[in-house]
């Protein structure tokens, strides 16, 4: 490719299986965490349930997809550990997906979806450390490529749905229910335990279920089925298959970064060895929150973690509240946008983020990380000031949410390279960024939701330049704590004839 000089291309092609491997993987993430807000009223009728009780199902979900994020770093100690780890995430998903249309009972839908948000989060965190660990300094680029694959599967699963959706109530009683009309609004107005102010419509939960659900989620397995093949067949080229181990693994060249704990995952490799020793940093959040991590780091290797932790928790926290109540705010006054014009407002958002993230394949190998997160955040912040200015502007509305879904789109992996390299790739950024992702998109889209519950829709843009500024600000903290965080020695003794050091070697610390 053009904008690639020919040793990235020449890793990329060494690193070629595994790469893609991560990429199809979290299209299945993709997949997953799209596909619920639509047909969760079908789900209702599949489960005779009431409104209040079928948003629970979201959260369900999203409390277990933050609990994976925080425990998939457990199974980062080895190759083995996290591409098995990797195959139990992507079939549960095809598994879930195929079971879905046989839960009858609100609570076994919800456990249902707690397995697959402990799936999606082991995914999450699993994929991007991966990445990170092959490419290190070159991650970016690599990054943004696999954050377009969440986007196109989060695109795709609502297309899959939409054909086999009910336009009427799929609960057939005698009497018609007062909102059997509106089912398309209500379907838009969802979110994750958040009825809000559907909670007049009155829909009946007892009665003849007709839905056709059953088959888009039927579609989707077998759409996912080639992803948990695709690992279980990079565990069988590394031999990590029980039965295979007893093959001689092929030697690596001395210059590959590639799946560089391979060797580790030999039980017939010399102890002595440093690629046989567990991996340093990069556990599971609990063992990054260990007291062993931080003795004899500077206190700016604490402050580069939650600077970055926190900037993630702004970003992807108003990405998960803008998606979730655009079109409720579109269709409240003052702008009173038509229920079907408003529908479109969630898909240009989600439709420029995915286009944004193409767009940052090329662009992230130009431009450092660091300045990438500058463009995003500033561009979020006066988007939101333009928002409030034209706030009675429809028309400015779609052009805000087209804006914002741009500036949205690179800034979880842009934050996530530029972190990891300042912290030589051997802190804990990964499992705490992931998490601290997690847990923004889920807390403001409650407090959000509450917000707007007491006082009005306007505050919906308030709340978003808000944590627009505050993101600014942790990005500001973020570069001080850069500046202030020390190089490794290897680094400060660079010669402009001398070759860079290996990524493995120790800096001033360890975490």
């Amino acid at each position: 490719m053009w904008w690639w000089d020919a040793r990235v291309t020449t890793l990329f092609k060494r690193n070629l299986q595994p790469t893609l491997t991560y990429w199809s993987v979290f299209f299945s993430f993709g997949l997953c965490i799209a596909f619920l807000g639509p047909t969760l009223l079908d789900l209702r009728c599949q489960t005779q349930s009431s409104l209040s009780q079928i948003t629970w199902v979201f959260f369900s979900q999203q409390f277990c997809l933050l609990l994976g994020s925080c425990l998939g770093g457990i199974f980062k100690r080895t190759l083995a550990q996290s591409l098995f780890a990797l195959f139990v995430s992507s079939l549960a998903i095809s598994v879930v997906f195929a079971i879905i249309p046989v839960c009858h009972n609100v609570v076994v839908l919800a456990v249902v979806m707690a397995v697959a948000g402990l799936a999606m989060g082991c995914i999450d965190t699993l994929s991007n450390m991966q990445l990170v660990k092959i490419y290190q300094k070159d991650s970016a680029v690599f990054l943004q490529a696999l954050h377009f694959f969440v986007g196109f599967g989060a695109l795709l699963s609502p297309l899959i749905a939409d054909p086999f959706l009910s336009d009427t109530n799929c609960i057939l009683t005698n009497s018609t229910a007062t909102g059997s009309s509106n089912l398309p609004h209500i379907r838009k107005s969802l979110v994750p335990h958040h009825p809000g102010n559907l909670s007049h419509y009155d829909l009946p939960t007892k009665g003849l279920v007709v839905t056709r659900v059953s088959y888009a989620f039927w579609i989707m397995a077998l759409i996912n089925l080639p992803v948990p093949f695709a690992v279980f067949l990079l565990l069988y080229k590394e031999r990590l298959v029980p039965w295979c181990q007893s093959s001689s693994p092929p030697l690596l060249p001395a210059d590959e970064l590639a799946l560089e704990t391979r060797i580790a995952d030999r039980d017939d490799s010399s102890t002595s060895s440093p690629r046989t020793q567990p991996e340093i940093g990069h556990e599971d959040l609990f063992g990054c929150c260990q007291s062993k991590n931080f003795i004899g780091a500077p206190c700016s290797y604490f402050a580069v973690h939650v600077m970055g932790a926190l900037l993630l928790f702004m970003t992807d926290g108003i990405l998960g509240e803008y998606s979730g109540f655009v079109y409720s705010y579109a269709v409240e006054e003052p702008l009173s946008v038509g229920h079907k014009v408003a529908g479109y407002l969630p898909s240009l958002f989600w439709g420029f983020i995915t286009l944004g993230r193409l767009i940052s394949i090329p662009v992230s190998y130009r431009m450092k990380p660091a300045t990438m997160v500058f463009i995003n955040v500033l561009g979020v912040l006066v988007t939101f000031f333009l928002l409030l200015i034209f706030s009675y502007s429809v028309v400015f509305l779609f052009v805000g949410t087209a804006s914002l879904g741009l500036f949205l789109s690179s800034t979880f992996p842009s934050v996530l390279a530029y972190t990891e390299d300042i912290l030589q790739y051997k802190g804990c950024a990964t499992t705490v960024l992931v998490t601290g992702a997690g847990i923004g998109e889920m807390v403001l889209q409650l407090l959000v939701g509450s917000i707007i519950h007491d006082q009005g829709s306007y505050s919906f843009l308030v709340c978003g330049t808000i944590f627009g500024a505050f993101a600014f600000v942790f990005y500001i903290f973020l570069l001080f704590s850069h500046r202030m965080h020390p190089q490794p020695q290897s680094d400060l003794d660079l010669s402009p004839d001398k070759p860079p050091p290996s990524m493995e070697e120790p800096g001033l610390y360890q975490s």
